[in-house]
């Protein structure tokens, strides 16, 4: 079997499909791609038996035919070498690639392209198409809010619900949990299903920045995204997701109104002086004024900063993780965000102040309990 393609373009389509294979030392296989030739057209598969990724290029070959090349050394010799074609041949029976390329010859093992696991396919399978601006700010907004808890795996992945009415992406951690709805996009029927993190970490960095369609289309089991010449395909989390409607207070009388980059840079100036494992911070708001304070008693270290509000309600104290804020903070969009509280143990709800209509945002933060310094 023999083909030629441009490296530039077999560069950019192993890297998008890179992500999704494995090192694994139960599977060696699976650190490789596996090429497959058919009609002049090139299919590269990577797979970590959890997740797959597939795309395709057109290449000039006048036979059929599939291998499995070792992913590490053909990506590095590829970044290596400049625009310009190169020639695959491979031995059919021993599987020995030979790349030449300019003055050069690069000689590898391959393996047999049937010991490649077969790429899943989704059958019986429901769909819906979103703009990939949509799904790509839905992943941006709550994959940072995902558990790492392997112990709670429900919590590990984002909860998509789907619905006639709206999509709904919700992530938590315990610590805090975000609700992304969109409104401008809609499923047939309900349902709902857990995507894992790493799936979602590869569709946010292979996304394109134009927006195309994403066909998603998915069954009790899998997921499967389509979108221009790639396919990534995703075993769904098989666990029940908690009740978080029940955790999001509904009863907030205490409405905390300010400019979002202002209180995001403050707080990054106030954890400095915090302690160093709970990172905690207080907000003390009397009236229209917000006291913002950190201290850590074991180097003497403290900050106090003064920030302008709007507020509705009583005087109040109340203690976060600033880093959990911050994380928040900086992955909402808009001017100005709103902290809605009722007590001080209880969740504070961070919400922005936008016009758009198609998207709401909550993020919901666990307080601190505060240590009684004045």
């Amino acid at each position: 079997m023999r083909f030629i393609v441009s490296t530039s373009t077999l560069l950019k389509q192993l890297q998008a499909v890179n992500g999704a294979s494995s090192s694994s030392t139960v599977l060696p296989i699976l650190e490789n791609f596996l090429f497959e030739i058919k009609d002049g057209n090139l299919t590269i598969s990577a797979t970590d038996l959890q997740t797959s990724m597939t795309t395709s290029l057109a290449v000039e070959s006048k036979e059929d035919g599939k291998v499995a090349i070792p992913a590490k050394i053909l990506m590095e010799t590829l970044k290596t070498l400049p625009d310009q074609p190169i020639a695959f041949t491979i031995d059919d029976n021993t599987f020995a690639v030979e790349i030449s390329a300019g003055d050069g010859k690069y000689k590898l093992s391959g393996e047999n392209g049937d010991d490649f696991p077969k790429i899943p396919v989704v059958e019986n399978a429901s769909s819906v198409n979103l703009p990939a601006s949509v799904l790509s700010e839905a992943i941006n907004k709550t994959l940072f809010a995902v558990s790492n808890d392997e112990l709670r795996p429900a919590m590990t992945g984002v909860y998509c619900q789907l619905s006639p009415q709206s999509l709904t992406f919700v992530s938590t951690d315990a610590h805090k949990l975000v609700r992304y709805r969109r409104m401008d996009a809609k499923a047939e029927s309900s349902t709902s299903f857990i995507l894992p993190k790493k799936a979602l970490n590869l569709l946010k960095s292979s996304l394109p920045s134009e927006d195309v369609n994403v066909a998603v289309e998915y069954n009790n089991t899998s997921a499967f995204f389509r979108f221009g010449n790639i396919n990534l395909i995703c075993r769904l989390i098989d666990e029940r997701y908690p009740d978080y409607e029940a955790v999001i207070p509904q009863n907030n009388p205490n409405t905390l109104t300010l400019d979002r980059a202002l209180f995001l840079n403050s707080l990054r100036r106030v954890v400095i002086f915090a302690n160093k494992t709970t990172h905690q911070v207080r907000l003390k708001i009397t009236g229209s004024e917000l006291n913002i304070s950190s201290e850590d008693i074991d180097f003497s270290n403290e900050a106090h900063e003064r920030l302008s509000c709007q507020y509705e309600g009583e005087d109040m104290e109340i203690g976060f993780n600033a880093k959990f804020l911050i994380e928040m903070l900086g992955n909402l969009s808009g001017e100005e965000v709103k902290l809605e509280m009722s007590t001080p143990n209880r969740a504070g709800l961070l919400i922005p102040q936008t016009n758009d209509e198609s998207e709401n945002v909550l993020m919901l933060v666990m307080p601190v309990m505060l240590n009684n310094y004045a």
